[in-house]
């Protein structure tokens, strides 16, 4: 698999469809993510945001159309070449998975951890600090909040500065001044030239980020992938 990061897509839905439990999720999504692109995915829930961005990095494989990530097509990739694509893609999922023996700072650098990367203290220090967590960084997981593990989640998903960032609701349970904060961290990273990709369902938060930054709203209405108007 090549991954020279010079791509000029770097994820391309071409016609993609999934079905589940004998019922059609998503229809013919087209979808191109260029280097350095900002787009938010908006729909009701159930509508099938979850799963799109499942299909971005090969938890699931669609079943109809054609996934390209890294310009390489998903469903060709041995299992080294998922795991190459995965290191230059961070996730933040709305079930933040950690594991709970180790403090909330261990957890956070797991990523670096497991690639045989030394998490700089600082630089952790400083992630921590952004996202308001660093008087928390010895406690467990299971002593954080709902909306602390949330942003623990999206400390852990750029710690190692991936490509493109994937973000399932991230500031679902996180009051509007995080939230702000969160998506400043975001908008930061794009302007760093990384691609940014979030489901969410907050329409002021998407109103409030397209004022500093260039972003393109996506929507799931009845299966099908829509470019927004500009109401949004």
């Amino acid at each position: 698999m090549q991954t020279t990061g010079r791509e000029s897509r770097v994820i391309d839905f071409q016609k993609v469809a999934y079905s589940y439990g004998g019922g059609e999720l998503l229809s013919e999504v087209s979808l191109t993510l260029a280097p350095g692109s900002f787009h938010f995915l908006t729909g009701p829930s159930g509508s099938g945001k979850t799963t799109l961005i499942k299909l971005c990095y090969g938890e699931l494989l669609a079943t109809a159309g054609r996934v390209n990530v890294f310009d390489a097509d998903v469903r060709s990739l041995s299992r080294d070449g998922v795991a190459a694509m995965r290191r230059r893609i961070g996730v933040v999922h709305q079930d933040c998975q950690f594991l709970d023996h180790l403090p909330l700072a261990e957890n956070v650098a797991l990523p670096l951890t497991v690639s045989g990367r030394e998490a700089s203290a600082a630089d952790l220090a400083d992630l921590l600090t952004w996202v308001g967590l660093k008087p928390l960084s010895a406690q467990r997981p299971p002593e954080l909040s709902g909306g602390e593990r949330q942003r623990a989640a999206l400390a852990r998903a750029v710690i190692m500065s991936p490509d493109v960032i994937l973000a399932d609701e991230p500031t679902g349970n996180v009051d509007w001044e995080m939230s702000q904060r969160l998506m400043q961290l975001l908008i930061e990273l794009n302007r760093m030239g990384k691609t940014i990709l979030i489901a969410t369902h907050d329409l002021n938060l998407i109103r409030s980020t397209k004022s500093q930054v260039p972003a393109r709203v996506l929507r799931i209405r009845n299966r099908r992938l829509q470019l927004a108007g500009s109401d949004l």
